[in-house]
């Protein structure tokens, strides 16, 4: 049926079809759906606790014995710059004002934790099938740690340079990135976001550069893109914006209502939520803050100032504050059940992929 079994022999489901670890919009009961569709699902953790972490695994293996992919992060802890976050935050003062809100109350928030010694462990006490991760890889000795539990690992490149490092340093499979992606850029060996190459240019090139199967991210919404995919060399999808709308998402009321309002030209990268790039429905926020700017705090330092904005718009039902995240091809997205979602997507891609194969041309 697929003409590239190995990401199916490689983690055991039957369909190539991975779920975007999306932190703050998935969790356990879309990551069961997509399970039971026959994809993988994926829980994010960079956000989460231990007790979380273990609370949401078991959530799902009481209702899936299916594969599950465990999301990291890996980016670089910051050093805090005092400086830097007080002009940052004297540059939201009028917003503070607007709302109404003390500055010298806000806490410094719960940000990102990049993957460690605790996640690690986790990894040994919970044995997912897959963990992946963002941002590059962990130190060698915790991947060899997380390998020896038999799960697979698997990360995010947005160049070819990137693809052949994660694979020279153990990765079983390799997430292509295009910049049509929401959420953050996967970036790790550059920082030059806007020179990184779309989907349909990127896909190929990976494919061609390593030898472990790839995974095409960005801009992938129905069966049309998971068929073009294979055709450039991809042995499977991670697909993430498509799936917001699904009830199964933890999206909030505003953003579900961007995004069924969303348009092919409405989203752009910005750093003024986290202070990383990241593609997301442009609001009023990222209009007048950047979308992108040098003086905002590194990730993920800036989130806790902007948190307090996000909730007094979101509570008068706005979403001129909050971090819209979405790819490209957003207006795709259906408010279907995610498992009657993911099935759809396949069979029509089979058909597409099917006539493909049959038919050649040349």
């Amino acid at each position: 049926m697929w003409p590239d079994r190995r990401i199916l022999d490689l983690f055991g489901v039957e369909l190539p079809i991975l779920q975007a670890p999306m932190a703050g919009s998935s969790g356990p009961e879309l990551a069961i759906a997509v399970c039971e569709a026959g994809g993988l699902g994926s829980l994010p953790c960079a956000m989460l606790d231990d007790d979380k972490i273990r609370a949401d695994f078991g959530s799902v293996r009481q209702r899936t014995s299916r594969p599950l992919n465990l999301n990291f992060m890996c980016h670089v802890q910051p050093v805090a710059d005092a400086d830097r976050e007080a002009a940052w935050r004297q540059r939201l003062a009028p917003y503070y004002s607007e709302f109404g809100i003390d500055a010298d109350a806000i806490p410094s928030g719960p940000t990102p934790i990049t993957f460690n010694e605790s996640g690690c462990a986790i990894v040994e006490e919970l044995s997912p099938e897959v963990v992946s991760f963002h941002f590059g890889l962990p130190e060698p000795d915790l991947v060899e740690r997380v390998k020896a539990t038999g799960a697979k690992v698997i990360a995010s490149a947005t160049t070819v340079e990137e693809a052949r490092w994660l694979e020279a340093r153990g990765c079983d499979a390799i997430i292509a990135q295009g910049a049509e992606a929401g959420g953050h850029r996967g970036v790790f060996l550059g920082s030059d976001v806007l020179s990184q190459p779309g989907t349909f240019a990127l896909v190929p090139q990976v494919a061609d550069a390593v030898a472990v199967p790839v995974i095409a991210a960005g801009g992938i919404a129905d069966g049309r893109g998971i068929a073009a995919a294979f055709m450039l060399g991809a042995s499977a999808v991670q697909i993430g914006t498509a799936y917001l709308r699904c009830p199964e998402s933890l999206a909030s009321a505003v953003h579900r209502s961007a995004l069924a309002h969303a348009r092919d030209d409405g989203t752009t990268l910005t750093n003024v939520f986290t202070g990383r790039p990241a593609r997301a429905i442009v609001n009023r926020f990222m209009r007048e803050m950047g979308p992108v700017g040098a003086s905002v705090p590194d990730f993920p330092l800036a989130t806790p100032a902007v948190m307090p904005l996000k909730a007094k718009a979101e509570a008068s039902g706005s979403g001129d504050f909050s971090p819209l995240l979405a790819g490209q091809t957003a207006a795709l997205g259906q408010p279907l059940p995610a498992k009657e979602l993911t099935q759809k997507w396949a069979s029509h891609a089979t058909q597409l992929v099917g006539l493909q194969v049959a038919d050649p041309i040349g």
